[in-house]
């Protein structure tokens, strides 16, 4: 009797380690999607870049574009300054910083992806020393 009350905690220990770290994993998975740092950062440039549209048109368009600068960040120069009509630039500077931005969110995204892997691993070993500690004793 006392052999089966042993497995049955063991039983026990094996599942809740199994349901906790697959719970780790599953939740790190799924919360690598909720990365939006690459998209926010989109955004607000795709929302600057339509300001910038805005203020050309404003009777004091080159006041109102420089307050825009340092919004603009490295897109200042491409955006602002050419030959090119402002609409051509700015359509332009949104498709190339989507480009980037989908890039730099499929990089993050990986990234994260193969951590969680690897934490997720590192729980199901350390989850193995603990049940063989049990089976020692």
């Amino acid at each position: 009797m006392a052999r089966s009350g042993k497995a049955s905690d063991q039983a026990s220990w094996t599942g809740f380690l199994v349901v906790a770290f697959g719970a780790l994993g599953l939740i790190g998975a799924f919360g690598t999607y909720a990365a939006q740092l690459p998209f926010d950062r989109a955004m607000a440039r795709s929302q600057t870049l339509d300001k910038v549209l805005l203020a050309s048109k404003a009777p004091n368009a080159g006041e109102a574009e420089a307050a825009l600068r340092p919004l603009l960040g490295e897109s200042a120069d491409r955006v602002l300054s050419g030959t090119d009509p402002i609409e051509t630039r700015v359509a332009a500077e949104r498709a190339r910083m989507f480009t980037e931005m989908h890039a730099e969110a499929a990089i993050y995204g990986f990234r994260l992806r193969c951590y969680i892997a690897v934490f997720t691993l590192m729980a199901s070993v350390f989850g193995a020393m603990v049940m063989s500690f049990g089976r020692s004793s």
